[in-house]
């Protein structure tokens, strides 16, 4: 039953496009002409049958395969039956397009949303190639399955070949009526954190560290009322584990002949999920970010943040399976497939790997504890703690400190630069005022770094070489070449026991408009002022990111923020209208992590 995924067969697929079926491959609608219709289709992934939103009733949605160079038209109709738990309304946003702003697909924004028995037409000009997606923008949608691939066939010869071409979506499902599921979050939002230190691991701890520093290391954590177990909101405690719309027991498969050159388009289109992937035995190439090239790049695994994609080659020889192997950051499940010469196949399943403990220092704290926006003090590092501290004040602690404002920037947002001292030299990170005595603010970094060759929490010193974002680097120079102008910091704030996240310590509601001027050149500094995790997406602008010198690095639509950390990227604001900018784990967003980016005249 596990297996079973999708119903699908509604008859609905388009007439003025072609549609394509390849062995291992979703269904693939191509040409310039589609008709796309949003309905409510009963799946079953667990034993229990349950009712996703889907496109043309499958989990994923279609591919859609489109040209650079064309200009395509989708009409999206809306056949939600009454009373469906995924609302009256439904939107389509094309994740990382350049095109109007009235297509972007965000209600409330970009149009008023597409009501039930209604039908949109989407039309713009397609100027752009790569890997990218497209999902709902309304309510609870994306977590309830309405989420699909999209390939666009660049003009220009790509930099690389192959022999066969696979996207790999992965995706995260739960039975759970996806708003029954935030309510939980609002109220306990620590409920799938099952994996907390017991009194074994800290004799444990006394044994290898001392027990003065596990009884300071237990206090930092105890002040900001944390544990340095809660890598993710969600996992697969609540989740189930999707590859191309079916489970680990479905057994995805990818067919090849040795020696072939195979290009997997991996897309994360999951609301809360990180993914790290890899095949064991085989070494992967990036050869494109976030539908951008890059430099080709041979490596083990990739971390895939939440609405990022990666495109690789490899080379399977020497066997007949390898197992694409995608498992969650939290380390609580995974979700696997198969490369194989013949259907039927498959290869070891590698174990999850261990649990890691998130530090201080991942925090951004270098060797001063944590401190929260209530007048915590920070403290005096332990070397042996690894992540905690013993208390003493510091007048310097930053949390109340004013920030220097951008009077362009429409809301109060610091203007600091994007690189700090490091953390040796201690110069502590300002913070907005409007963080100073928030309710909604639990904790504030105080040594921030890029942190860009860091691999990340949980695959440092693994034995396998992990892409990084100081590894990748575009395969073009920087396609503005002016220096920005103006420079905005924002910092990502939230609660974790309220389960509140924000910009600034402002939610979406209460937030005024980021302002940019049409044409000019910017760089935006985000610092991470959380213990989580933030993929933050810009719509309707490329997000440059900068190497620590401060240079043009890396194109992406989709910027991953660690914990602790601070990044810069330019933005050139080449497109009139609102857009919305906001963090892509789905009940971030949901919960304040939003705001609007006005480019105006």
């Amino acid at each position: 039953m596990a297996a079973g995924g999708a119903v699908l067969g509604l008859g609905l697929w388009p007439k003025q496009s072609w549609a394509l079926r390849s062995p291992g491959q979703l269904e693939v609608l191509a040409g310039t002409q589609f008709d796309l219709s949003v309905g409510e289709t009963a799946v079953n992934y667990t034993g229990k049958t349950r009712p996703a939103i889907t496109v043309n009733g499958s989990v994923p949605a279609p591919i859609l395969r489109w040209r650079e160079g064309t200009r395509v038209q989708l009409r999206v109709r809306n056949d939600l039956p009454p009373g469906s738990i995924h609302g009256d309304s439904t939107s389509i946003h094309w994740h990382g397009i350049l095109l109007p702003a009235n297509m972007d697909g965000v209600p409330g924004l970009s149009f008023d949303g597409i009501g039930r028995g209604e039908s949109y037409l989407y039309e713009f000009d397609v100027r752009q190639g790569g890997t990218y997606w497209y999902h709902s923008h309304s309510g609870f949608q994306e977590q309830g399955g309405m989420y699909g691939p999209l390939i666009i066939d660049p003009i220009a010869p790509e930099p690389f070949s192959y022999d066969r071409d696979y996207v790999v979506f992965l995706s995260d499902w739960t039975d759970m009526d996806p708003a029954r599921l935030f309510a939980r979050l609002k109220k306990l939002s620590e409920y799938d954190n099952y994996y907390q230190r017991t009194v074994g691991d800290f004799f444990r701890d006394v044994s290898n560290d001392g027990l003065r520093a596990t009884l300071s290391d237990r206090a930092a954590w105890g002040r900001m009322r944390m544990t340095p177990t809660d890598l993710s909101d969600v996992n697969a405690h609540t989740y189930t584990y999707l590859m191309n719309g079916t489970t680990s027991l479905g057994n995805w498969t990818g067919l090849f002949r040795s020696g072939e050159k195979i290009r997997l388009r991996f897309i994360n289109g999951s609301a809360m999920s990180y993914f790290d992937v890899r095949i064991p035995g085989l070494k992967m190439t990036v050869v494109e970010v976030d539908g951008q090239y890059v430099h080709p790049l041979t490596v083990d695994e990739i971390r895939i943040a939440t609405a990022e994609t990666f495109d690789v080659i490899v080379e399977p020889t020497g066997q007949d399976a390898f197992t694409l192997f995608a498992q969650d950051s939290a380390r609580t499940g995974y979700v696997s497939g198969t490369l194989a010469v013949r259907e039927g196949l498959r290869a070891p399943v590698p174990a999850v790997d261990p649990r890691p403990l998130l530090t201080m220092a991942d925090m951004g704290h270098g060797d001063h504890a944590a401190h929260s926006g209530h007048g915590a003090t920070p403290a005096a590092a332990d070397p042996h703690a690894g992540h905690g501290a013993t208390p003493a004040s510091d007048p310097h602690a930053g949390h109340g400190a004013a920030a220097s404002v951008d009077p362009h920037a429409g809301h109060g947002a610091s203007a600091t630069a994007m690189q700090g001292a490091p953390a040796g030299g201690m110069q502590m990170q300002a913070h907005p005022a409007s963080e100073t005595g928030n309710p909604l603010v639990d904790m504030q970094t105080m040594t921030p770094a890029p942190r860009l060759s860091d691999p990340g929490i949980g695959l440092r010193g693994n034995g396998r070489k992990v892409a990084t974002y100081a590894d990748l680097k575009s395969l073009f120079p920087d396609p503005d070449g002016r220096e920005p102008g103006r420079t905005v910091e924002l910092h990502l704030t939230g609660h974790m026991e309220r389960f509140a996240w924000s910009f600034d310590g402002i939610k979406f509601a209460d937030a005024e408009p980021l302002r940019l001027n049409y044409g000019e050149r910017m760089r935006i500094v985000l610092v991470n002022d959380t213990m989580m995790a933030h993929p933050i997406h810009l719509h309707g602008l490329w997000s440059d990111l900068e190497d620590e010198q401060g240079n043009f690095h890396l194109r992406k639509h989709t910027v991953d923020m660690p914990p602790g950390t601070k990044r810069s990227y330019r933005v050139r604001a080449d497109a009139l209208g609102r857009w919305a900018y906001h963090c892509h784990l789905f009940f971030h967003m949901e919960s304040g992590m939003f705001r609007e980016v006005r480019v105006e005249e």
